[in-house]
């Protein structure tokens, strides 16, 4: 199992990071013209979101994971008022892109909000994209796993979908580490239930999206970040791509708009189902923080 976890660390960040450069692209003939199919990592455009990157680097959600990665080998687990420290610190001289969700979730640290009830009205998916190396230290612990991303979803994204679809994804990584196939462990997760009506009916629809046109079908659940329409979307591209990580990742980015949170998320599925072999070793060599991220997971085995 521990391979199996360190590819759903490992691939959740290449997800980012091969998104890097059309991330919020949103026509994909004009990922197409600029870009042409995106098999290698690449740097943004200078008209992008991400300006200040550069190839191999992260958006602002790999940035965040790193940072909450850090904070649980540092605390050999989940410590909400040190998750929120490091978060705040990170943000305070960041020269990268600061979305809504982040904005105000600053504003109400500022105003004297604790962790708990810090977290901003947003709905999107790139809080729960963040979790990876939760899932890694509870692979374990489905309780400490759920309990765990459930808390760092809520410091800054506390929309009840932003929840629900913590809790559904928390149950389906747990699941398939323990020997669930992705379909299996997505079925069982909607089973468990989705504490929020319209992500639950449209993931139940997603489970019948396989195999069809990914940009079509990513285009009319939404590009766009909210998690009611990205993830979704991850469900078709796990279980379209169920035994091709590559070609999954490859489809996510092409499909256009918040390609980085569903490739987050798809990489980490797959990534937890597929093993190591499957994430290409040149798109792991050209990410430039993962020595950074091999020490992380070295820390984390050791506890």
């Amino acid at each position: 199992m521990k391979d199996k976890a360190r590819a759903m660390v490992l691939a959740s960040f290449v997800g980012d990071a091969l998104a890097l450069g059309p991330h919020w692209i949103y026509e994909t003939d004009r990922i197409e013209k600029e870009f042409g199919r995106v098999e290698n990592l690449c740097s943004p455009l200078a008209d992008s979101y991400h300006p200040g990157k550069g190839k191999g680097d992260f958006t602002h959600y790999g940035d965040q994971a790193l940072v909450l990665m850090k904070s649980v080998a540092a605390n050999r687990g989940f410590v909400l008022d040190d998750f929120s420290r490091r978060w705040q610190d990170f943000f305070a001289d960041y020269d990268g892109y600061v979305d809504s969700a982040t904005k105000e979730t600053l504003e109400n640290f500022a105003k004297g909000a604790g962790p708990q009830n810090s977290g901003a009205n947003s709905s999107d998916l790139g809080g729960v994209a963040r979790i990876a190396a939760l899932a890694y230290r509870y692979r374990d612990d489905s309780d400490g796993m759920l309990t765990a991303v459930h808390a760092q979803t809520a410091m800054t994204h506390a929309a009840s979908a932003s929840l629900a679809g913590a809790d559904f994804l928390s149950r389906t990584l747990f699941f398939i580490l323990q020997g669930a196939s992705p379909q299996e462990a997505i079925e069982e997760a909607l089973g468990a239930g989705v504490a929020d009506m319209a992500l639950d009916m449209r993931l139940a629809v997603a489970l019948d999206s396989a195999g069809k046109d990914s940009r079509q079908t990513i285009a009319r659940f939404g590009q766009m970040c909210t998690i009611v329409s990205a993830l979704p979307g991850v469900v078709h591209l796990v279980l379209t791509y169920g035994d091709d990580l590559r070609t999954a990742l490859i489809e996510n980015v092409m499909a256009g708009g918040d390609s980085a949170a569903r490739g987050m998320v798809t990489g980490m599925i797959l990534g937890a189902s597929l093993g190591l072999d499957a994430i290409p070793g040149e798109w792991l060599q050209e990410m430039t923080r993962y020595d950074e991220i091999i020490a992380l997971l070295a820390e984390l085995e050791d506890q």
